[in-house]
């Protein structure tokens, strides 16, 4: 398993990377997504290094220039180094040493995948992507979805372009859900925040109050979407075909790309088996 994350901002990335720490043995690399000087990485390499994962790669990947979503300054050691930048040869050499396809999972924009595409077209067709992003009917409907509106182009040419190997979206319809928001009344939350805490539910815990100190709650996104990538069933799919626009909002199309899209899940099951997890 590769995971292509944007850390740093929601902490539902932090969250789905403890968790795919802690039950996915065969993660071998973790890649950063809109990049914010090289912290994301940096922050990606701390947080698997507490969970016990030191065996885990971090590349920097795309730097796209923002840093609205980013809210963890100082919170990952001076001492942690910065990390490599090479995402095609590190996503070559996990792919060489795999038997068989390689899992792909996309917490951020596409723009690492629409880099591969361009410098080793090759190595996407050995990825089986499962990718958080788009909507069919997004809550701001003059606006695409976070993660295809930080790079849309990149979204706008790789959806299609990953239609052979039937891509995997968890579409924000599905994911944007309160019955998946952490709050500070939350159980996990509120574990994280006991004298008692292990180091990496102490980060988890700065990190959303970092976060909440502007939104009230994180919702669980990019967990589900790591759920659903590794099989777990409460995440129902379809067969569909899409469309995206010129600023790639998404919309069903007879003439679109077909993936195969979320349209429910079992919330309750989810946040029992999220519990679970980082138990």
């Amino acid at each position: 398993m590769i995971i292509d994350t944007d850390v740093g901002g929601d902490p539902d990335d932090t969250v789905a990377l403890v968790v795919a720490a802690r039950l996915v043995p065969e993660l071998r690399l973790v890649v950063t997504s809109d990049e914010y000087g090289g912290e994301r990485a940096r922050f990606a390499r701390y947080l698997l290094d507490l969970v016990g994962r030191t065996d885990v790669r971090v590349v920097a990947g795309s730097d796209l220039g923002n840093s609205r979503m980013w809210v963890i300054d100082g919170l990952c050691p001076a001492d942690v180094p910065r990390q490599g930048t090479d995402v095609v040869g590190a996503v070559a050499e996990v792919c060489a040493a795999a038997d068989g396809r390689v899992r792909w999972v996309g917490m951020g924009p596409l723009s690492n995948l629409a880099m591969l595409q361009t410098e080793q077209p090759e190595l996407v067709s050995q990825l089986v992507v499962t990718q958080m992003g788009g909507a069919i009917n997004y809550r701001d409907p003059s606006r695409a979805e976070h993660n295809f509106r930080v790079d849309p182009e990149a979204a706008i040419r790789m959806v299609p372009s990953l239609e052979p190997w039937l891509p995997t979206f968890v579409v924000s319809d599905v994911t944007f859900n309160p019955a998946i928001e952490l709050t500070k009344d939350s159980p996990l939350y509120q574990r994280w925040a006991q004298p008692d805490a292990r180091p990496f539910e102490r980060v988890l815990r700065e990190h959303c109050d970092r976060w909440m100190a502007k939104y009230p709650g994180t919702m669980q996104h990019d967990a589900l979407t790591l759920a659903a990538a590794m099989l777990w069933p409460g995440v129902r799919f379809v067969r569909e075909r899409v469309a995206l626009d010129e600023i790639a909002r998404m919309s069903r199309s007879d003439d679109g790309a077909e993936i195969v899209m979320s349209v429910s899940a079992d919330y309750g099951a989810f946040m029992s088996w999220l519990a679970q997890a980082l138990g």
